[in-house]
């Protein structure tokens, strides 16, 4: 039985409730109750569970970005820098996730907004670095509590969150790494 079963509350980690064995998810059956060839219902596929996790947590961020106009990407950015500071624009992507197609109109907007530098580099004009300004670094100890409501309003303490992320960032490991010939 999940957390949220046990405390009666929907919105924690650990999902919704059942009230019937129909309705749970065969993940919550013990294993010789599922058939291993039957084809998962789509409520079962992990790719939609971790998209509706994904718009969730978009949607989590969503009005504690608004108060300071930033988007979850934008945030991301900010969050990235003000932790570790410059980089290049493929390093962010690259730690981030994010296509260039995404990210270059994202710094241009940071920089027309004064929150970040973009430099190219003098041995190698193809590689850009990015940084935060003086008023970059300021947003980024603005934003520095909201993981912490995040976790909070999903019912997780940070040690938990992390549990999650690294189970998570195993999973992404798998999935991008090169096929096994």
């Amino acid at each position: 039985m999940t957390r949220a079963a046990t405390t009666g509350d929907t919105r924690r980690y650990g999902g919704l409730m059942h009230t019937t064995a129909e309705d749970a998810p065969a993940l919550d059956r013990p294993a010789d109750e599922v058939d291993p060839l039957a084809p998962l219902p789509v409520s079962e596929l992990l790719c939609l569970a971790l998209h509706r996790a994904s718009r969730a947590m978009t949607a989590q961020y969503r009005p504690l970005l608004a108060p300071h106009g930033l988007t979850y990407p934008q945030y991301l950015v900010v969050t990235l820098l003000h932790q570790d500071g410059s980089r290049t624009v493929g390093g962010v992507g690259e730690q981030l996730g994010l296509e260039s197609s995404t990210l270059s109109p994202l710094l241009g907007r940071l920089a027309e907004r004064g929150l970040v530098l973009r430099t190219r580099a003098a041995d190698d004009e193809r590689r850009v670095q990015v940084e935060l300004t003086d008023a970059g670094h300021a947003l980024g100890e603005q934003l520095e509590g909201l993981p912490d409501q995040v976790c909070q309003a999903a019912g997780l303490s940070r040690g938990e969150a992390k549990g999650v992320v690294a189970e998570l960032m195993e999973l992404v490991a798998v999935l991008e790494a090169p096929p096994q010939r």
